[in-house]
């Protein structure tokens, strides 16, 4: 197997942050006709991270797919991330899985080594997770994208929504921000090596910790943080909601490179397409750094959940789960979904 492959070098995004538009998906998905049956508990209306059907009267099944092209150059890590972050909607549901499909699309001329590699990456963190992934499809194509179709079980009732948030609530991050910022400075040869190492050491993380932890605590809301941003993901848990939630921005995590990468603007595309889908919902105080502001809208790949329990049990969560951050509140309706300040 070549060495010399970047695999960066085959798209011109990276990982979630290679997501079409929120606004435009929205609205392509607003024009779909809707589908009744009884046993869906949640399709694609709420922009939820998985569906879940109801299969008997304890019992549900959860079912999610993501894929996308790599934001670094190893074809294991790659594997590893792109796996890693297709089961984060399992957890994010607080859902357990059982087990999953591969999709891969490659590029026919490269050494099938990479391949395998990939593969191999994905197998890892599956087996992490206690499942196996049984199968897949892989078609030939101009780019390389890997991704998993894996579909959980969870107790009926059970499932977290991302939009049921509750006023007095504390917002808890289990993971800090930045990785889109890094994944695009890597691209440029522009980030160290102890920063893509944070980066890398994050998005391989899987939330099956966190989510366990947090199954022992009262779940009121919850959501992993991906292409759409922290801002983004927190105005989907407000939207249509007689509440806002106030975020402390010195509160939230973020990678200590990505801070200095944004004020020389390495920034996704995707970081704009945010900005974009949540105008008129979020209000951010003035003196609030720009390089923060970039950082709380970068797009993350395999990032981490994002919920929202009384703050008495945030308090404990947090101290059980120390990579956790309580980073906000659930308040009284106010001026703007998203008060950041």
């Amino acid at each position: 197997m070549s060495d010399n492959v970047k695999l960066t070098s085959f798209s011109s995004a990276a990982g979630c942050g290679a997501k079409l538009k929120a606004r435009d998906l929205m609205k392509v998905l607003e024009g779909l006709p809707s589908f009744k049956d009884e046993h869906l508990e949640v399709g694609f209306d709420g922009a939820e991270d998985a569906l879940v059907y109801n299969i008997t009267n304890d019992l549900s099944l959860v079912s999610t797919v993501d894929f996308f092209p790599p934001m670094v150059d190893d074809p294991f890590i790659f594997g590893q991330i792109a796996a890693a972050n297709a089961l984060s909607d399992i957890y994010a549901m607080g859902a357990e899985p059982i087990y999953a499909l591969s999709l891969m699309c490659f590029v026919q001329k490269l050494d099938k080594g990479i391949l395998k590699r990939i593969l191999e990456g994905g197998i890892s963190k599956a087996t992490e997770a206690g499942i196996a992934i049984a199968g897949g499809h892989t078609i030939e194509d101009q780019g390389i994208k890997y991704g998993l179709a894996v579909t959980g079980k969870v107790e009926k009732n059970k499932v977290w929504r991302n939009n049921t948030i509750v006023k007095g609530d504390a917002v808890v991050l289990t993971k800090a921000l930045g990785v889109g910022i890094i994944n695009t400075a890597y691209r440029c040869s522009a980030v160290s090596q102890q920063g893509i190492k944070s980066a890398i050491d994050s998005m391989t993380l899987l939330n099956k910790y966190a989510c366990l932890i947090a199954k022992n605590h009262t779940v009121h809301a919850a959501t992993d943080v991906t292409g759409f941003g922290l801002l983004g993901h927190l105005a989907e848990m407000t939207d249509k909601k007689e509440y806002s939630i106030r975020i402390k921005a010195k509160a939230v995590p973020y990678i200590e490179e990505a801070f200095s990468l944004a004020e020389y603007g390495y920034l996704p595309c995707a970081s704009y397409y945010n900005r974009e889908y949540t105008e008129g919902k979020i209000l951010i105080k003035e003196s609030i750094p720009l390089p923060l502001t970039d950082i709380l809208y970068d797009p993350q790949t395999s990032g981490g959940l994002l919920l929202s329990l009384p703050y008495n049990e945030a308090e404990e969560f947090v101290s059980e789960y120390t990579d956790a951050r309580i980073i906000g509140e659930v308040t009284d309706k106010d001026t703007h979904q998203i008060i950041v300040e």
